[in-house]
């Protein structure tokens, strides 16, 4: 009964649930880039485009939306049961990796609930379900759409340096065991934000990257590497 009636076995509860939202959340993301997103670049995907976003899509995003939901709520439960009951300061290298993957989670769930989400419930499902039924489709969903595939590209591409932080912050510390610096988390927020941001308001070539899924897989690794020199440079 450990499990239940010790701190030990509620954290390890804890991280249980946060890697089974995480997988649900990341697994749908690749699915909606990997797999859906190409087939209906295709001729049979642009014909059958229509019926799975009214079907399909609807039950796919409350998946992806709810997997976010809780993972978000999981893992930011966890990081204050190191800080709070654990006795990890803020200042520690692995909270500081687990920080790092931390925010980029937390902007990738923005994505997924202010934005995301809002633009396929409005404007893309809508539109569909009035086309499907003889009206017209809703004003302004091609560039919602847009602006939802840009913010879903740059998820995936939070997710690489995410997952890698994440899961190397308990096994990295003879590699990098700095402490959480200024000019490190200066660095890497301005990264984070710029990616952002560009992914939401940029125009023309500087989403480039975020043009197919080779580019945005590229760069989450280049991102990846970026942080980790970062890290392992200026603490």
């Amino acid at each position: 009964m450990d499990i239940i009636t010790t701190g030990y076995g509620w954290e390890f509860l804890l991280r249980f649930m946060h890697f089974l939202a995480g997988v649900t959340w990341i697994g749908v993301l690749y699915y909606f880039n990997f797999i859906q997103t190409p087939f209906f670049g295709t001729e049979l995907g642009g014909t059958a485009k229509s019926a799975m976003t009214r079907g399909l899509v609807p039950n796919a995003l409350w998946w992806f939306r709810w997997g976010a939901m809780f993972t978000f709520i999981t893992g930011w439960l966890l990081i204050s049961m190191y800080i709070f009951m654990g006795g990890m300061s803020l200042t520690d290298g692995l909270i500081t990796r687990i920080l790092t993957g931390g925010v980029m989670g937390s902007i990738m769930w923005f994505n997924v609930w202010f934005i995301i989400w809002p633009a396929q419930r409005d404007y893309v499902i809508k539109s569909a379900e009035q086309v499907a039924a003889g009206g017209e489709p809703v004003p302004g969903t091609p560039d919602k759409a847009g602006l939802a595939s840009r913010a879903s590209r740059t998820n995936t591409l939070f997710s690489i340096p995410m997952l890698f932080f994440m899961g190397s912050a308990r096994h990295f510390d003879r590699f990098n065991n700095g402490d959480n610096d200024l000019v490190y988390w200066v660095l890497a927020l301005g990264l984070m934000l710029a990616l952002e941001l560009n992914a939401v308001v940029g125009t023309g070539g500087r989403q480039k990257y975020l043009a197919s899924v080779s580019g945005t897989i590229h760069a989450g690794l280049i991102l990846t590497v970026v942080l980790y020199v970062i890290g392992a440079t200026v603490n």
